[in-house]
This record gives structure tokens, C-alpha cells and sequence, in this order.
């Protein structure tokens, strides 16, 4: 049987269960065995003593800029800093040039990532054609292409008659409808949270009722239509408690919320800040702490990065000029360990967070170390500290929030498939 023998970790896969010191053997890109000692002739030995065993990553909300805007980041890029990270899987946005709403632009993603890439790549097509807003993409043509959910990221489908189409059209073959969540006309001119950071540097304001009744409608869509609904990036007390509202009731909704929304504040915008302008904004201490508590109580069904890389030519401008949006791939893991380091979720809740979890949303059959299952897996130091300089990150953008702060936890060792795409 040979194959790669990974001894003396310990082994958490939340998908069945399992926290213990086991070994698990990998043949021919799955795993063959998962139990105590095991001894396998002619087996290539990894030592994981002191490490985490988890399933790869997976990563529901990245934007890889490829097709057409490669000089952020793309698919060979990308990969590599989702498998420096630890993630194995990818969804990506349709917001590339072209959109992702035809067959050719989604067999291009899937075919490139699996020749060239260093993750799984699973597509999200547009809710609407062109990202337009006016009438709906060939869902089912995208779906039999692989795309794994709908989403027009980046804008909200403003016609509530189209978001109901969309939820119900998708429902037909399961695919979640994925919202961003963003009533434009609150939003206005806004570039940051509205409260008193903002006044203080007298940038206009993104007030959270924007989020909110945006959250709210779709919720309502998705309870009147049985279709499934999937929040990205809540940020807002209201949106987590909408969410946790709407599970009570049997609506099919589920939500993920970013290491930055649930790290970080709108303090972070001091000294005018681009790299802590995303949207949605970085919102409150309240809102913060809301978050948090979605994730503790599972409101929060998964936790994905928004990984938006953007050149520096487009974050060294004016804040108001400045593109919305930062790196993730490489700081999920310890920014989400650091939760754990907090007590505000557990270990095991942590790697669900970042595993099965995720993979249920989008339907696909990863984030799991069951006999029989690919062997997508990411050993893990969570002790290992390290301070971020953007220069050493994969990605090829460097717009992080995060520079210069000591970070704990790493990937060691990323496997894809039983084959190691990423040491560290």
C-alpha cells in the first residue's frame, strides 16, 4: 500500500468527531486509514508530534482577479497563498473582467487552478448577468460548470422581484444564493463607519441600518421562498441577530463572518488608513463584540476571508479614492486561533468553522479526514508565533491591516490530494 504515513499528531475533525493523538495513512490521494500506531510497509513518514492534524482549510469568499485583473493576483498566486495558509479550498467571486456568468469563463477557472494551481478553485457565478442587476445569469449552465453558489459580491441586487427569482431559481438544483447585503442609498457617498471615528476625521459615514435592512429583506425573501440563503461578511450587531432570529424560525440561511470584522475596529481607520477600508467597514467595539458572540453561540456558520488583493498604486491614494478590500488567505488561521487563545470559541469549533462547515454551504465534499476521503489536510503549529511583513506574504498584493503584528499559529505542511503544496 505504501503511500505517506502522518504519525503522532493531534488529529480534530469536527466533521466526525475526532480530537486524539492518531496516525493517518494516505494511498493514492485519499485517506486509506485513520487510527492508533499504525504500521504501513514501505510508507513515506511524517512527523506531525506537536502538531494540529485538521482538514484543509476552506475558504468560502476569495477574490482571485483572474480573469482580467491579473496584475492584483490569479489563480497560481492566489493558491499559493491560500496553501501558505493552510487552505486547500477556495470559492471564488465572480467580480473578474469578465464576470463569471457563461460556461467559458467558469471552465477557464477550474481548468487553470487544477493545471497550475495549489488549492482546490470552486467558482462563484453571478446572481445576474454582467453583475447588472436586470435579469438573471444561466444559473443552471453554471451550475452544471461547476460553480458551486450565486453571488453578485460587491454590489446588493437591488430589484427585490430578481432576488426572489434568483432564491428560487437556484433552489431548484440547491445552489445558495449569496448576498452582500448593502442598501446603496444609505450608503451614499460613504467610505467608513458612521459614528465618532469618522467625525473625528471627518470622512462620511456608512451608517449599519445600510447592512441591516438589506439583511433583513433578504431573509425575508429567502423565508417566503424556501430558498437557501448565505450572508456574506455580516458586520453588524443587527445582521447577527436578524440571522439568529431567522434559524429559530427554520429559515435555510446561513451566514460567515471575516478574521477582520471580528478583530479589528473602525480605530483601525486612524491616520486615514486605507488598509482597514473594506465593506462592509470596519464597524464598532459593539458591533465587534457581536460577532464574536455569533461565532461563540453558531450563528455564524463559517468563518472566509473576503481575500481581496489590490495593487498599491490603488490603497497609496486619498481614503475616499482608495479601493475597499484586503489580503486574508495567510492570516485566517491565527486570526481566527487567536479566538480561541481568547476563549470566545474552542478549538474544535474553530477548525469546524474553517472546515466542514464551509463545505457544507457550498456542497462539496471536503473538509473532512474520514476514511475514503480526499486527502486535502494542513498540519498545523497553533503555537508558533511570527510577525507579519507583507513583503514574505504569497499574494501578489500586499494591502494588509495586519503589518508588523506578532502572529501565532501557521500551516507547517499543506496537502492537496496527498501531495505536499506547501512547506513551510
Amino acid at each position: 500500500m505504501s503511500g505517506i504515513l502522518i504519525k503522532n499528531g493531534r488529529v480534530i475533525d469536527p466533521a466526525n468527531n475526532i480530537d486524539a493523538n492518531l496516525d493517518l495513512h494516505i494511498v493514492e490521494g485519499k485517506i486509506a486509514q485513520v487510527g492508533q500506531n499504525l504500521v504501513t510497509e514501505n510508507a513515506e513518514t511524517v512527523d506531525a508530534d506537536g502538531l494540529l492534524v485538521t482538514p484543509g482549510l476552506i475558504d468560502i469568499h476569495v477574490h482571485l482577479r483572474d480573469p482580467g485583473l491579473e496584475y492584483k493576483e490569479d489563480i497560481v498566486s492566489g493558491t499559493q497563498a491560500a496553501a501558505a495558509g493552510g487552505v486547500t479550498s477556495l470559492a471564488c467571486m465572480p467580480n473578474t473582467q469578465p464576470i463569471i456568468d457563461n460556461l467559458a469563463i467558469c471552465r477557464y477557472i477550474i481548468s487553470k487552478a487544477q493545471e497550475q494551481g495549489f488549492a482546490n478553485v470552486f467558482p462563484i457565478g453571478s446572481i445576474t448577468k454582467g453583475l447588472q442587476g436586470e435579469t438573471l445569469s444561466e444559473m443552471g449552465e453554471l451550475k452544471e460548470g461547476g460553480c458551486v453558489g450565486f453571488s453578485d459580491d460587491g454590489l446588493p441586487v437591488v430589484s427585490s422581484e430578481l432576488m426572489r427569482r434568483g432564491l428560487e431559481y437556484a433552489d431548484t438544483f440547491d445552489a445558495p444564493i449569496i448576498s452582500h447585503a448593502e442598501d446603496l442609498s444609505l450608503v451614499g457617498s460613504g467610505v467608513m463607519n458612521e459614528g465618532p471615528v469618522a467625525t473625528e476625521l471627518g470622512l462620511k459615514g456608512i451608517p449599519w441600518v445600510a447592512e441591516d435592512a438589506m439583511t433583513a429583506r433578504d431573509i425575508m425573501l429567502a423565508e417566503f421562498t424556501g430558498g437557501r440563503l448565505h450572508m456574506a461578511h455580516v458586520s453588524t450587531r443587527g445582521s447577527v441577530e436578524l440571522v439568529r432570529q431567522a434559524k429559530a424560525r427554520g429559515v435555510r440561511v446561513t451566514c460567515e463572518a471575516t478574521p477582520h470584522h471580528f478583530t479589528l475596529t473602525d480605530e483601525a481607520v486612524h491616520g486615514y488608513n486605507t488598509n482597514a477600508k473594506m465593506n462592509p467597514p470596519l464597524r464598532s467595539v459593539a458591533d465587534r463584540d457581536a460577532v464574536r458572540a455569533g461565532l461563540a453561540d453558531g450563528t455564524i456558520d463559517a468563518i472566509a476571508t473576503d481575500h481581496a488583493p489590490h495593487h498599491i498604486d490603488e490603497k497609496n491614494v486619498e481614503f475616499a479614492m482608495a479601493l475597499n478590500g484586503i489580503v486574508g488567505l495567510e492570516t485566517l488561521l491565527p486570526l481566527t486561533l487567536k479566538l480561541v487563545e481568547e476563549a470566545v470559541i474552542d478549538l474544535t469549533q474553530a477548525i469546524a468553522l474553517m472546515t466542514c462547515q464551509p463545505a457544507r454551504i457550498i456542497g462539496i465534499e471536503r473538509g473532512t479526514l474520514g476514511v475514503g476521503s480526499v486527502a486535502d489536510i494542513a498540519l498545523i503549529d497553533p503555537n508558533l508565533t511570527w510577525k507579519l511583513t507583507p513583503e514574505k506574504l504569497h499574494s501578489k498584493s500586499k494591502n494588509t491591516p495586519f503589518e508588523g503584528w506578532n502572529m501565532k499559529g501557521a500551516a507547517m505542511k499543506t496537502f492537496l490530494t496527498g501531495k505536499v503544496v506547501y512547506s513551510r
